[in-house]
């Protein structure tokens, strides 16, 4: 049965048998990716702040799945850029979309849009807030390649007061027993909110400055991030900082069998390029995830189920 509530702001107010649920659909999707189930209805994808992997993966879900698109990827090109407000622009393309599926600039801009939205939203990224999506993606090829999602030891390594994506995960993860590495250099480590989140919730975690072969070897999931100049407000603290963890090949010679290295991408250069032949990388594999994943969230949203 779909999830009550067909709007997707945070997967903070999934349970673990929605959230399964939907990896089962997912699951669904990957083996039959081409399913005509939304002819007639209209997708929106609203982009106000730049993405590559997310709006392409939305449009081709609904593509494959017989919608239609909408939307735009330049918020410069629309009404915006003349003063409208979000509350106006939701509502205005509610009257032409069955579900809109929303990147924004700014925390919580997901949240309102769904207060005020008459159709579903589906949140894409709001600032350094959460990223639902991502993370359904990312919990997807987690349990496809582990085979499960407990007990795992997750390294989360890089920029991790900003990134959304590992805020969304923490929110996810509360459900499963696994254990958490926060490796980040001081200006970049995880807030204390999201800290004092994982007491809350019993979710295991250390925290190190130190990205070396100890950590590597005893991981089952490496999960890299950028670090957001575009975060940044002064420039000087992204130059000292943004250079701080290079995942190498060499650095992988004793690493884990089961080891999947993951990023939300793009990548700068935390990721060698010597590292992609690697067994171990999974990112651009990853991605493609996204598509069944989003087929999934977009027919959640429409509550339909396959």
């Amino acid at each position: 049965m779909a999830l009550a509530g067909n709007s997707l702001i945070s997967l903070e107010e999934l349970t673990k048998e929605d959230i399964l649920y939907l990896l089962a659909q997912a699951a669904k999707f990957e083996e039959e990716p081409n399913r005509r189930v939304l002819e007639g209805k209209v997708v929106a994808t609203l982009f106000f702040e730049p993405s590559t992997r997310t709006r392409l993966s939305f449009e081709t879900a609904a593509n494959r799945l017989g919608a239609r698109v909408i939307g735009f990827s330049d918020a410069a090109t629309t009404s915006s850029s003349k003063g409208e407000s979000l509350k106006d622009t939701i509502m205005m393309v509610s009257n032409y979309a069955d579900v809109i599926v929303m990147r924004h600039y700014l925390e919580g801009a997901a949240r309102y849009a769904s207060e005020v939205s008459p159709v579903p939203i589906i949140n894409a990224g709001d600032g350094a807030n959460q990223h639902p999506s991502q993370t359904m993606l990312d919990l997807y090829s987690m349990q496809k390649t582990q085979g499960t999602l407990d007990g795992l030891n997750i390294t989360l390594v890089g920029d991790l007061k900003y990134g959304r994506t590992v805020h969304s995960m923490l929110t996810a993860m509360r459900h499963f027993k696994s254990k958490f590495r926060f490796i980040a250099p001081r200006e970049l480590e995880m807030p204390c909110e999201y800290k004092e989140y994982c007491r809350k919730y019993g979710i295991e975690f250390s925290e190190s400055r130190d990205f070396d072969r100890n950590v590597i070897n005893s991981s089952d999931i490496i999960y890299m991030t950028r670090v957001q100049r575009e975060r940044f407000t002064d420039l000087m603290e992204y130059e000292r900082v943004k250079d701080t963890y290079i995942l190498r090949n060499d650095m992988l010679a004793e690493a884990k069998p089961n080891l999947k290295i993951m990023h939300p991408l793009p990548r700068v250069n935390e990721i060698a390029l010597d590292v992609d032949d690697n067994p171990a990388a999974y990112y651009f594999k990853q991605a493609k995830n996204g598509l069944f994943v989003r087929e999934a969230l977009i027919c959640n949203s429409l509550n339909i189920q396959i």
